[in-house]
């Protein structure tokens, strides 16, 4: 909102006009060194196969592999890296009115149509030089990708995108489950599915296996794709995203599906057996 070549009004005017102090404008935010990029990559390497690992269990598997890092700094790192040990907790804490959890609706239920349910998760993914954080939207019983977005912040507008690119490409499910993140649980969020006419379905407090198929693609998509290469920008990190789910959806043989791959099961499984609409969202 504040521009510098404002012939009018001066910066320290606008900041006076904005309420934000004068030195935030100048601020460089300062990202996370090489060493802490290559301990976040560790991190999470291990997070997937252990995800019942908090801060300290973390840290005593990196020092066996002779990375030596406090538990201060790992729980930091966790933190920014939006994973935490997944296992039961007393309830303690006080609901947020403005974020309503809704009760998880898929236990014990049979779902083998497409667009009957869908999902979504939030992974992170590491760069040479930084992070970014990659949002999937999946049909259930095929396990297709139906869209997905990067961002830099675990904000909800790139969450929302998702969601409206893959209503407008495929139609909408009967049911949507998500975990209890604060992008999911928000009312924007939210407030889509409702006008939709969407059932809203959130998994247990620390229970990943409810929302096991996508929690199981980014395990795939880590091993196959990410961890193979390294990424110096955004730019490249979208393409090869790209091109590993168009294989995943479109190539990659399923083992659920007798080797049909997410794609062939969703249209054959999906009763008006039509195309998705050319992708107004696509960049």
């Amino acid at each position: 909102m504040i521009k510098s070549n404002q012939d009018k009004l001066s910066i320290s005017k606008q900041c006076q006009l904005l309420r934000v102090a004068r030195s935030s404008c100048y601020y460089n935010p300062k990202g996370e060194g090489l060493e802490n990029l290559e301990l976040m990559k560790k991190i999470d390497e291990i997070y997937l196969k252990h995800p019942f690992y908090g801060s300290r269990q973390m840290s005593l598997h990196l020092k066996k592999e002779g990375s030596f890092a406090s538990r201060h700094k790992i729980r930091r790192l966790m933190r920014i890296m939006g994973i935490k040990a997944i296992y039961q907790k007393p309830n303690t804490s006080k609901k947020n009115n403005q974020h309503k959890i809704y009760p998880y609706l898929l236990r014990d239920k049979v779902i083998s149509k497409a667009n009957e349910v869908w999902c979504s998760d939030i992974t992170y993914i590491l760069m040479n030089r930084g992070f970014m954080y990659l949002v999937a939207i999946m049909d259930w019983a095929s396990r297709k990708v139906l869209s997905w977005r990067l961002s830099n912040t675990l904000d909800t507008s790139f969450c929302l995108d998702a969601l409206e690119e893959a209503i407008y490409l495929y139609g909408k499910p009967d049911i949507f489950n998500t975990d209890q993140g604060s992008q999911f649980t928000s009312n924007d969020f939210s407030d889509i599915l409702k006008s939709h006419n969407i059932k809203i379905s959130m998994d247990g407090k620390g229970c990943w296996m409810d929302n096991v198929f996508i929690e199981r693609l980014w395990r795939s998509i880590k091993y196959e794709c990410i961890y193979l290469q390294e990424f110096d920008n955004v730019y490249q990190l979208r393409k090869v995203i790209a091109n590993w789910l168009e294989f995943y959806n479109k190539n990659r043989p399923h083992s659920t599906f007798a080797g049909l791959t997410p794609e062939e099961v969703y249209y054959g499984g999906n009763s008006n057996g039509l195309m998705p609409k050319n992708n107004k969202f696509a960049a």
